[in-house]
């Protein structure tokens, strides 16, 4: 398997390095609305890196030594448990963090993370992000709601197991995958593969390919990673989605 060695960091001059990793940072949902001068600081201590897929970025149990932030693609973190069994517990997009709670307490990471897609990545040192936590009062708020962020999605998807069926959150994931919000009918890929996609659903491979086809009475067409929607409103109806989602 591809380790964390075969992440390759930018390189650039010094100046136009920093110009672009203060351009990343300022592009980030998370940070755009911190002030330059907070800016400046975090890019002294941050560097972009690459990763093709499929990558080791973290193990689980690691110390929490960065802080990522997704510029492009997707990562996927996991829990391994004694017995090897493997359980995808989030993707993150672009945008997105992954443990930032363990990254603050001083915590070992609770989840392993690895690439889904070929991804670029801000890396900020969490020593000198820790220091930075005990000076400015609005990087503090910033990674509040990052945080929350994070704790809504995990309860979204605890919520998702004991109140949905597999085919139920398998129509939710679709609806969300939806850019057509108000059409009734729409064609989408699926983003990664389907062993993937039934570990992140919380379900045997066997257990997707029933889920897909229950909801073929529901307008669910499949061809491969290519999904078509023909009847929003039935599976919506179907599904249940929160509001957030629908």
């Amino acid at each position: 398997m591809p380790s964390r060695a075969m992440l390759t960091e930018m390189v650039r001059s010094n100046q136009s390095d920093n110009t672009y990793i203060l351009e990343a940072l300022r592009a980030t949902p998370l940070l755009r609305d911190l002030a330059d001068p907070v800016l400046l600081r975090l890019a002294a201590i941050s560097k972009i890196l690459n990763a093709p897929e499929d990558v080791e970025i973290c193990r689980q149990g690691d110390p929490a030594g960065e802080l990522i932030i997704v510029l492009s693609g997707q990562l996927a973190g996991f829990s391994t448990a004694p017995n090897g069994t493997v359980a995808v517990v989030e993707v993150v997009r672009a945008g997105e963090t992954l443990g930032l709670a363990t990254l603050l307490a001083r915590l070992p990471r609770l989840l392993g993370v690895r690439t889904v897609t070929p991804s670029s990545l801000i890396s900020i040192e969490a020593e000198g992000l820790l220091t930075m936590v005990e000076q400015e009062p609005s990087l503090v708020a910033a990674l509040l709601r990052a945080e929350a962020n994070e704790f809504h999605a995990l309860v979204r998807q605890v919520c998702d197991l004991k109140l949905r069926t597999t085919a139920q959150r398998l129509g939710c994931y679709l609806l969300s995958l939806s850019a057509e919000k108000q059409a009734n009918a729409t064609a989408l890929r699926l983003p990664f593969d389907k062993r993937l996609l039934a570990a992140r659903l919380g379900c045997r491979q066997e257990n997707l390919s029933r889920a897909f086809a229950a909801l073929r009475g529901f307008g669910v067409e499949t061809h491969g990673a290519r999904v078509i929607l023909h009847d929003i409103a039935s599976l919506t109806a179907y599904s249940e989605p929160d509001e957030s989602i629908a």
